[in-house]
């Protein structure tokens, strides 16, 4: 349920209504809006005496909240989230759209440091690389590991742009964070539900990729576990969905942008190279991203099959 504050509302009596809450069991995700605050709650509701809440000093109403994935819904917090990234806080989720570029993997110094600087000077806000890489073969390269992240560091240093780059694992974390400015976490790791509640506990933007065969409930879900976690920072990347067509890499189902903005505040980009696994693609389904609503892309080098 949510617990609408009344315009004026003041921190001691919101903090009243959050002791309430605690005495019963609930947890209290206190969101602060540009007219009043809310107080979402989450647990158990059947032994809370709700007339006692309401009650309370400058409590307007209490609503249900009815979406499965209560954090990221709408439903508690109207207002779009604005996410700041990298050094110079571009805010993802705002009136701009912003631009992530770079390779796949780090898999040199020289490689990252000029991809950085093409990068810088075609406008782009971050720049993307693996450190680590989950692969599908055990045989290909798995990335340069903790020396990759000193490599996009640098990037950093010398351009200003936000490094954005993925964790595949709880065990990584800690190594990552200290790097990153933008944790990903991919296709594969969706549903990787220990990652996802350790990603909760960071301070640091995550970028969540839609798992291939995941629904978009399923989708906001994994987004649940990182905000029940404690982290709001959460972007929201649609990369495509496998299905029979074997044209293009994935299918880019670019109707998500408008059906996520409708239900999350969450801001959503989109990755046109998984999605269509073409170059010549890029710049059109970019421009058709931008169109239907999202906030940013994430670009990295293709060739053309």
């Amino acid at each position: 349920m949510v617990i609408v504050m009344k315009p004026g509302a003041t921190s001691l009596q919101v903090q009243h209504v959050v002791d309430l809450v605690n005495e019963y069991g609930l947890k209290d995700h206190v969101i602060y809006g540009t007219d009043r605050t809310v107080v979402a709650c989450i647990g158990d509701k059947r032994s809370v005496d709700k007339g006692a809440i309401e009650n309370a000093p400058m409590v307007e109403k209490i609503v249900p909240i009815l979406a499965p994935y209560k954090m990221a819904s709408l439903e508690v917090k109207q207002d779009k989230s604005e996410i700041e990234i990298g050094p110079n806080k571009f805010p993802i989720g705002g009136n701009k759209v912003g631009v992530i570029a770079g390779p796949c993997a780090v898999e040199s110094r020289d490689q990252l440091l000029r991809t950085a600087d093409a990068v810088k000077a075609a406008g782009c806000i971050g720049i993307r690389g693996g450190a680590y890489k989950p692969r599908t073969s055990p045989y290909s390269f798995q990335g340069l590991g903790e020396e990759g992240l000193k490599i996009l560091a640098e990037a950093r240093d010398n351009t200003g742009l936000a490094i954005v780059t993925e964790v595949i694992g709880v065990e990584q974390l800690d190594v990552v964070v200290h790097y990153a400015d933008v944790l990903q976490i991919g296709a594969r790791n969706m549903q990787h539900y220990p990652l996802l509640e350790a990603a909760g506990k960071v301070n640091k933007p995550v970028m969540l990729k839609r798992g291939m065969s995941a629904t978009l409930d399923e989708f906001l879900l994994a987004a649940e576990y990182i905000i029940n976690g404690g982290n709001k920072q959460v972007i929201l990347c649609e990369r495509g969905i496998r299905t029979y067509e074997k044209y293009v890499r994935n299918t880019l189902p670019l109707s998500v942008v408008p059906a996520l903005n409708d239900r999350t505040h969450l801001p959503v980009i989109v990755d046109p190279s998984h999605g269509t696994g073409h170059a010549y693609m890029i710049p059109q389904v970019s421009a058709a991203a931008v169109a239907v609503g999202d906030a940013g892309v994430i670009i990295h080098p293709l060739l053309d099959r």
